[in-house]
């Protein structure tokens, strides 16, 4: 059933407006903490005005996100908003006397929020202002230890580099998980649920704006008698040359989505009843000579209001379509000649270990850019240091470090022992960060920003299980340095600390969504939405892994392929509503009735498989073994027999084959080989609801 899906999440305009309007309300709650503790400081009059704009002027434009966004201001407002910060954190800082006091931070601290929060084209200009802006602070502003804005600049420079690239990273991975989501990796077309969204989204459309829209519904003639005949690979092939087909045949800006087994749809925007019935003409002349089809198309608003009057008027054109016409099976030259033609397009691919290398190699930039910057600055302002050699080879030490853990990031992402990797690399980095900090002087030493600066990066690129640990000992390192070896001042310590922290927590808060974000559409990409099964995809992924660990193991695996009977009847006598209802109750069987670690998915139409783990060998007296693959096969096909018939096929693991294409292949052979031998499968398929 096509469905609406309703969109209740803020738009991408919104959520930047919104994470702007946080930084331009983040300075004013740090500043507002520290002008409450020294009341008696000068110029606290002009800086207490100072932060009341900033607060007023944050919380307006966070409430006002929705209306902005509406009114095509978004751009010019955010970049208005970046810009009273930069100024409102400049000011504070020159007046609290320049980048050494406790206020001086608040640049920086903008510079890395602006990188996790703000789209990589916007953050250039915004980044080169906050640049200027903290320049004309330190310039300006009271006199700074030597070096201090030198190593504060670049150092915090290089981390709002890596947070950025980092959150490009993860936005990416976020998108092409979200098109994985959305496209059925057999054909490359849209699957139901994108289909449905796109759907919901062209009928809103098209009711603000008054266009035409037409919903184009084609069933593949005998498509099961191609599986029977030509083998289910072929019929995969030919699905993959439909969709194909199909794409080419309608505009770039319309929609094709293979809803069903042998059934897709077409979405054709701005298009009434007469344009359709020319654009069906030539899909059917198209599709004809290798994979002929019956259509039905219904229009929106002439022939129908909601989503589910279209699907119920195109399904019935469907199906006068198909008693009007006499269909026949694809002759073996056709189907050849379509699966020669057949261009496979390049799936986006998303790995799993993606966001684990990712984070891997960003920790070991994070230890380059700390620990050559550092150098850098030991070697240059340092030299009356008497410390100056000890820093200088801690420092290179933690830079060669960092090299090779990038280096070597995509083999760590595949250890089972990232995490305490992980864990002794950080711990061992803000070990030597706190060693240097020591030797430079303490807590409001330059090389201070070496402790603190990466905590942000750690906090967005790593689980929180690694990040809480490592922040909680850069924290009380800090304390440790200003308690026993020194500090300017308490509120200089309070400020630096709680500024990163605060950074720090936003950045978590981005990563934790963005995590939750990415499991939800690893998720999607990898279930059926009809069947709540694994798809195509999901079970590929999970019977190669299988694979993997038997190889390694020996631990037994099958695969079962069961073929509904007659399940085309179901569709062409009730309807595909009856079908689908039929569908879910078939995979709700399989699931009640498999063994625990057993896994059922859905490779398409009416073809379901079992990854059938830790069987029992098939024997002559495997028929009393309840583990045995023909065993459970059975078991489930007489489950099934109470509402349809159903053909099986199985294959075991190295008696059969080693890889998923193999053993499908076999079980296909013997599902075919007991359909020509009409061995007894049970009832023809029923229709009544079940309970479940």
């Amino acid at each position: 059933m096509l469905v609406p899906v309703p969109v209740v999440a803020p738009s991408a305009g919104v959520r930047s407006l919104r994470a702007s309007a946080l930084c331009g309300l983040l300075v004013p709650a740090v500043s507002g903490v520290y002008l409450a503790g020294t009341t008696g400081g000068p110029h606290r009059a002009a800086m207490v005005a100072t932060v009341a704009a900033m607060a007023v002027t944050g919380l307006l434009t966070y409430v006002g996100a929705g209306a902005v966004e509406r009114s095509d201001r978004r751009v010019p407002v955010e970049l208005v908003g970046a810009a009273a910060t930069i100024v409102g954190a400049a000011f504070l800082g020159v007046l609290d006397g320049g980048v050494a006091s406790p206020l001086g931070a608040l640049l920086p601290f903008c510079l890395v929020f602006f990188a996790v929060a703000t789209p990589p084209r916007k953050f250039a200009p915004i980044a080169a202002g906050t640049a200027l802006a903290y320049w004309f602070v330190a310039l300006t502003g009271g006199e700074a230890p030597p070096g201090y804005a030198w190593v504060r600049s670049l150092g915090y420079g290089l981390i709002a580099y890596l947070c950025l690239r980092h959150h490009a990273a993860l936005t990416s991975l976020r998108r092409r998980l979200a098109q994985v989501s959305r496209v059925d990796s057999l054909t490359g077309c849209l699957n139901r649920r994108g289909f449905d969204e796109r759907l919901a989204t062209e009928l809103a459309r098209a009711e603000a704006t008054g266009s035409p829209v037409t919903l184009v519904l084609a069933d593949l003639d005998r498509f099961k008698d191609v599986n029977d005949t030509y083998g289910h690979q072929a019929g995969d092939d030919l699905l993959a040359w439909a969709g194909r087909t199909l794409t080419d045949g309608v505009r770039t800006h319309d929609a094709v989505g293979r809803i069903g087994g042998d059934e897709f749809a077409a979405l054709l925007t701005d298009t009434g009843t007469g344009d359709a019935q020319a654009v069906v003409k030539r899909l059917r002349a198209t599709l004809g000579p290798v994979a002929p089809a019956s259509i039905g198309c219904a229009s929106y608003p002439d022939e129908a209001a909601t989503a589910a009057e279209l699907k119920i008027l195109a399904d019935q054109r469907v199906y006068q379509d198909k008693t009007a016409r006499v269909r026949q099976v694809p002759s073996s030259g056709a189907v050849a000649a379509a699966r020669a033609a057949l261009e496979r397009g390049v799936e986006a691919k998303v790995s799993r270990r993606e966001r684990r290398r990712h984070s891997t190699a960003d920790m070991g930039r994070l230890g380059i850019a700390v620990g050559w910057s550092g150098l850098a600055q030991a070697l240059v302002f340092s030299t009356a240091n008497p410390r100056q050699a000890a820093m200088a080879v801690i420092l290179a030490l933690a830079g060669v470090l960092g090299a090779l853990v990038m280096l070597t990031a995509d083999r760590l992402s595949r250890s089972t022992r990232l995490r305490h990797w992980m864990n002794a690399y950080g711990f061992t980095m803000y070990a030597m960060a706190t060693t240097v900090v020591a030797l430079d002087g303490g807590a409001s030493s330059a090389m201070a920003a070496g402790l603190l600066a990466g905590m942000p990066l750690v906090a967005l690129s790593t689980p929180r299980r690694i990040a809480v640990p490592l922040l909680a000992a850069a924290s009380l390192s800090y304390l440790g340095l200003a308690t026993f070896v020194g500090a300017s001042s308490a509120w200089h310590v309070a400020m630096q600390l709680g500024g990163t922290l605060a950074v720090a927590t936003v950045c978590g808060r981005q990563g934790a969504v963005a995590g939750q974000q990415r499991r939800l559409l690893t998720a999607l990409s990898r279930v059926d939405v009809l069947t709540d099964t694994l798809n195509r995809r999901g079970f590929e992924e999970r019977f190669t892994a299988a694979c993997a660990l038997a190889a390694t193991t020996g631990a037994p695996i099958a695969l079962l392929i069961f073929d509904l009977n007659g399940f085309k009847q179901v569709n062409d006598q009730h309807g595909h509503a009856a079908g689908d209802e039929l569908l879910r109750w078939v995979a709700h069987t399989l699931q009640t009735n498999v063994g625990p670690g057993d896994v059922v998915g859905r490779l398409g139409g009416d073809e379901f498989v079992v990854l059938l783990t830790r069987p029992n060998h098939d024997s002559p007296g495997a028929h009393t073994d309840r583990r045995a693959p023909r065993a459970v096969a059975d078991s489930l096909r007489t489950a099934l027999a109470h509402r349809t018939a159903a053909s099986v096929g199985t294959a075991v693991f190295g008696q059969h084959g080693t890889d998923f294409d193999t053993l499908y292949a076999h079980a296909d052979h013997e599902l075919y080989a007991q359909k020509t031998q009409r061995l007894p499968a049970g009832a023809p398929p029923t229709t009544h609801a079940p309970t479940y």
